[in-house]
């Protein structure tokens, strides 16, 4: 097994394996060419996101200056929108449902790295892979760990450390993030 077939199952993977270090310099020249874009040119920007990463939607707009490890481990459905210093670390699979946003220093992370000292010291890692919903909301600075799931119509709140997988129709926030509250589908008018 290759070290980027270990790195997409879960298990232990040297991320410095020649192959991996070469698709993440690859990654980082197409993401200082998209960053480099001035943000009038919307549809050359819209272009390289899409040759970037692994699927998207038609629509989909994400501020400079966005960083990830490879691109093409990222899924993000139609009217996908990321604010500026949005950071994906893709080593597993991230999929983002339809119509979800994302505030400004978001983190998505699904590496990780041992416990073990003397395991973590030898420079092997694992990653687990994120879903988000559809119809999600993603406050500033919040933080989304290896392995979570987030059901569909998530709020996160601004500068939240979601640790573990959530429902639907929930607000979320905190460190570590827990429910709030319910988000009400048929609100009363006021």
């Amino acid at each position: 097994m290759t070290e980027q077939e270990k790195m997409l199952t879960g298990a232990l993977y040297f991320p410095s394996d020649k192959t991996l270090t070469a698709m993440r310099k690859q990654c980082r020249i197409q993401l200082d060419e998209l960053n480099s874009i001035c943000q009038s040119e919307h549809n050359k920007r819209t272009r390289l996101l899409k040759q970037l990463f692994g699927s998207t939607g038609k629509r989909l707009y994400i501020e400079s200056s966005f960083k990830c490890d490879y691109g093409e481990n990222i899924h993000v459905g139609e009217n996908f929108f990321a604010n500026f210093n949005c950071v994906i670390l893709d080593a597993a699979k991230v999929t983002i449902g339809d119509n979800c946003m994302i505030a400004p220093q978001v983190g998505i992370y699904t590496a990780t790295h041992p416990i073990d000292p003397k395991q973590r010291a030898t420079g092997i890692e694992f990653a687990k892979p994120i879903t988000i919903g559809h119809n999600c909301w993603i406050g500033g600075m919040a933080v989304i760990n290896p392995g979570v799931t987030l059901g569909d119509n998530v709020v996160v709140a601004s500068g939240a450390v979601v640790t573990k997988s959530f429902g639907s129709n929930v607000v979320i926030g905190g460190n570590p993030a827990k429910v709030i509250k319910s988000v009400d589908l048929n609100p009363k008018p006021d």
